[in-house]
């Protein structure tokens, strides 16, 4: 989008996720990317709620691969930490290092870069944070340990959102995955049903997953990925699910990462 325009993008930083999707409405920024799943943690429930009740649309995919990092002020010995500071999840996936570093203290914080920029302002030589490579370069940190997550097989998928009705950039023509948010009666077969359409329509679900519907307990938005071989293909799974359904969203499609 950026590179169509001419410019390089700015970047505007936001502390909470809600933040992002209320600017992105509001038209004070042009798109926003926020992590959809990681391979390890699963899904960010709070970014699907957020997806439903914003006026905004999938429009890219992307998946990286996470590479966890001790970082701390140059000059900084491992042996001379206590505490280390990340995002709670990025602190989850590297507990075989404090199981072997049992001396160090991990410290939930907002945000893993967040994290290193904080210890990078210490002067006590006793705090560290678990981000990436370009977080130690960013905040002039040092990598006192590279690649500490528990599992090499660590990736985040991404999505890039723009506002609804936004005509600056098109549907890419080879998009071949759409995310859909549905909701059925709470009775019982109807999400068998619902299932069974998008089926018949020959689309490949490859994911689903589920948010309660606030103020209606036990009852549920079930948010599914499919795959399709053609447009008209995405438009007669989406078609198929409106009679079975009390609400249906398009939530974007795009190409699969």
């Amino acid at each position: 989008m950026f590179e169509a325009q001419g410019a390089e993008p700015e970047i505007v930083a936001c502390a909470l996720s809600s933040e992002v999707f209320e600017k992105l409405s509001s038209g004070a920024v042009d798109a926003a990317v926020v992590p959809i799943e990681n391979s390890l943690a699963g899904p960010v429930a709070e970014h699907y709620d957020l997806l439903l009740q914003h006026p905004v649309i999938i429009r890219r995919e992307l998946l990286l691969r996470i590479r966890h990092n001790l970082i701390a002020p140059q000059g900084t010995r491992v042996e001379d930490l206590s505490e280390v500071y990340s995002h709670p999840v990025a602190l989850a996936q590297c507990r075989k290092f404090f199981a072997t570093h049992p001396w160090l203290k991990s410290v939930p914080y907002y945000d893993t870069a967040g994290a290193v920029r904080f210890a990078a302002a210490q002067a006590n030589g006793r705090m560290a944070g678990i981000a990436s490579a370009q977080a130690a370069i960013q905040y002039g940190g040092e990598v006192l340990a590279a690649g500490i997550e528990d599992s090499e097989e660590n990736y985040t998928r991404f999505h890039l959102l723009l506002r609804e009705g936004d005509t600056d950039t098109p549907p890419q023509p080879e998009s071949n995955k759409m995310s859909l948010a549905f909701a059925v009666a709470h009775r019982p077969g109807t999400l068998v049903k619902a299932l069974e359409l998008l089926a018949r329509c020959g689309v490949d679900l490859t994911k689903i997953d589920s948010r309660p519907v606030p103020g209606r307990p036990w009852e549920y938005v079930f948010f599914v990925d499919i795959r399709f071989a053609s447009q008209q293909m995405a438009d007669a799974a989406l078609l198929a699910l409106r009679e079975p359904c009390l609400m249906v969203k398009d939530l974007g499609r795009y190409r699969g990462a």
